[in-house]
């Protein structure tokens, strides 16, 4: 029994997810993100729709072939061959095999084939941009961790500062040298800095939490993510107008927005197509079977050879007046491609204004880290000093806390400064076609 029970757990474990047997980077957040979020799934769906209306668009040229059988009663009074009427029942079986091909359709099938190979295209550029859009949800979530990460690391590091300056202060009141009071406020001290790290590690399991449920995983639990190197050197930035000369080119939503404004002109040729005759040709054949009752009648395959029929047609239909409906449907197709054309430009400004925010947005963020850093290694060394006059009794402890106040928001601001740095620059090179990676 026990080995059964054995068994079932090791066969659970195995079902599960993977993710707790290594730390991810951002490349393998994103691609796991991209593979299980629902949203993305939805935009395949509809690409994939997409490509089922295209197959039909390009089979629409073939001839199609119908099948029909028909068996009919008739019962009471009915004309006979001798000119009058009388009562009789029949029966009456049809079979008849037909097909009819399009010859000519005002190129209406060719341009429905050229519009559906557009929405497709379009459908697949909204799914990569769907793509991009999570890469970029991902990028920031994954950014968040590493901060409070390292805000809970600092919060850490204070405690310990807090802890040694307890044992400090109170070897130092055992020998008579400091108060009692001052023990008790470094104890108090600690007691703040735990309750702040306890802050900061919650702050960081929330952040890892909304990180896993972007991806799409069952539970954050065992989930972990690589902390990489981040170089404080940061290269130069490119200017707006130079990436959005690139970026218009590549950006999926620009492409799609660009297709459908094409589609838009193939809608205006085939609402044209109406004003054209349609030729169709026709071709089938059939055989039929009678039957009188209570007379003699000719045997089913006797009727079958002499009823056979066969027959071809051309069909020509010339459209004269149909209440103004094709005019009013071709000047809704182009209404449309007008308002498409205008989606374009308001899609192409978007973007130029995203990578202008993005942009400025970096440089303010390069400036803040710039000067944070040199605050917090101001911080710092000015921290030091007080630690040391607090530790022999030259200083309060209010200038101790004050100082470490500033020394911690400093630290906090250049963190903050640096991550977000990071991410804007980060943004701006995946708006010149630069993948999304930390490394």
């Amino acid at each position: 029994m026990k080995a059964k029970i054995l068994t079932l757990i090791v066969a659970t474990a195995s079902c599960l997810p993977s993710f707790a047997q290594e730390e991810w980077d951002l490349r393998k957040c994103i691609d796991y993100a991209i593979e299980h979020n629902l949203s993305i799934k939805q935009q395949e769906a509809t690409r994939d729709q997409n490509a089922v209306e295209l197959n039909t668009a390009r089979w629409s040229r073939l001839p199609n072939l119908n099948g029909n059988v028909g068996q009919s009663f008739n019962f009471g009074r009915a004309l006979q061959a001798d000119n009058t009427y009388g009562n009789r029942n029949t029966q009456n079986t049809n079979f008849s095999l037909g097909t009819n091909v399009p010859l000519f359709t005002g190129l209406q099938i060719p341009n429905n084939i050229a519009l559906c190979k557009l929405n497709l295209k379009a459908a697949i550029e909204d799914l990569n941009k769907a793509k991009e859009d999570i890469s970029i949800q991902v990028t920031s979530s994954y950014l968040q961790v590493l901060f409070d990460e390292e805000l809970a690391k600092i919060a850490h590091s204070q405690v310990e500062l807090s802890r040694e300056q307890l044992k400090l202060k109170t070897a130092f009141f055992e020998n008579g040298k400091a108060s009692e009071a001052e023990v008790y406020d470094a104890r108090s001290r600690v007691a703040q800095d735990e309750m702040s790290a306890v802050q900061a590690d919650n702050n960081y399991r929330l952040a890892l939490l909304d990180l896993s449920q972007l991806l799409e995983l069952p539970t954050p639990d065992g989930f972990r993510i690589a902390s990489p190197k981040v170089d404080d050197n940061f290269n130069s930035l490119s200017l707006p107008e130079d990436i959005y000369a690139d970026a218009v080119l590549t950006k999926p939503g620009i492409k799609a927005a660009q297709y459908r404004l094409q589609g838009a002109s193939k809608n205006i040729r085939i609402a044209q197509s109406n004003w054209y005759p349609q030729l169709s040709f026709g071709a089938g054949l059939g055989t039929s079977y009678y039957k009188i009752a209570g007379e003699e009648n000719v045997s089913f395959n006797s009727q079958w050879h002499q009823n056979f029929n066969k027959y071809f047609q051309f069909s020509l239909s010339i459209p004269l007046f149909n209440r103004f409906e094709t005019r009013n449907r071709v000047k809704m197709a182009r209404i449309q491609r007008t308002a498409l054309s205008w989606k374009l430009e308001e899609s192409k400004k978007l973007l130029f204004k995203e990578i202008q925010q993005a942009y400025y947005n970096a440089v303010a963020a390069e400036s803040k880290f710039k000067s944070s850093r040199t605050a917090t290694e101001s911080a710092e060394a000015s921290f030091r000093l007080m630690s040391e006059k607090y530790a022999n009794g030259k200083a309060t402890a209010t200038e101790y806390n004050e100082m470490r106040t500033n020394w911690m928001k400093a630290t906090s601001d250049m963190v903050q400064a640096k991550y977000d740095y990071l991410f804007r620059s980060k943004i701006l090179d995946f708006y010149k076609g630069i993948p999304l990676t930390l490394e």
